[in-house]
């Protein structure tokens, strides 16, 4: 087992599990754009954002969860910003994994033969990284633990069950079989030639209800912090024309 990277303020040098960066700090953008009408980013323009390391912002259909996510890539997760993403979503943080690393890790479904979920999301049970760990549900040690899914030389032994990240489950097929948030998370890795983890969670608003945000609140945000924003859609055309379907 190759240990994964305790402390995410250091230069390191980069891997799987470990990413080379200095302590990452979110940016307000100045001048948001003016938007007369609604409209997603480039496809071009997220990927390059996700393989840099960056925050999405993910948006289903209207007619399904109607909701927006935060994704990055399972190995990109900082200590800083897993806090930051804490900070604007549900804080209920979830690493999608393909079904292949599912069973490698071997971590039993939350609910094997009567998943009542509305949209079957395919939880396992939660786990925590057990080196480099004290509780578990701090911003470090859910990067760490982030991390460690991430990473293909991490086994089984190295986590502790349950614990305070959620693993998914993708569906065979990814966005192409279920336009869901957990497969967008897989396969935008898979189409930046990333390890196949997306770590998620639902952006939600900052009034006293803490309500969930909605599209046209899903992009107020993204321009705010200069972050892309795509619909799981755009993502399952981008697989097609990377396909050839």
């Amino acid at each position: 087992m190759a240990p994964v990277a305790t402390h995410s303020t250091q230069t390191m040098t980069a891997s799987p599990t470990n990413p080379k960066t200095q302590l990452w700090r979110p940016t307000l953008t100045e001048s948001p754009p003016l938007r007369s009408e609604f409209a997603f980013d480039s496809m071009d323009d997220a990927l390059a954002a996700f393989k840099a390391g960056e925050f999405l912002v993910v948006m289903d259909d209207e007619s399904r969860e109607n909701e927006g996510d935060l994704i990055i890539a399972g190995s990109a997760v900082t200590t800083e910003k897993m806090a930051w993403m804490i900070k604007h979503t549900s804080g209920y943080i979830c690493v999608a994994l393909t079904p292949e690393r599912v069973a490698q890790l071997g971590f039993p479904m939350m609910v094997s033969d009567n998943n009542q979920d509305r949209h079957r999301t395919a939880y396992t049970i939660t786990a925590d990284y057990k080196h480099g760990t004290t509780t578990g549900i701090s911003a470090h040690d859910r990067a760490l633990t982030s991390r460690a899914l991430a990473s293909p030389t991490v086994t089984p032994s190295d986590f502790l069950l349950p614990g305070h990240i959620v693993p998914l489950r993708a569906r065979e097929g990814g966005v192409l079989t279920r336009r869901g948030h957990t497969e967008s998370g897989v396969d935008l890795c898979l189409l930046t030639g990333l390890s196949q983890a997306g770590v998620l969670c639902e952006l939600v608003n900052d009034n006293p209800e803490g309500s969930m945000m909605r599209r046209d609140d899903c992009r107020a945000f993204a321009d705010k912090w200069g972050i892309k924003m795509i619909s799981v859609e755009m993502l399952a055309e981008a697989r097609k024309k990377a396909e050839g379907l």
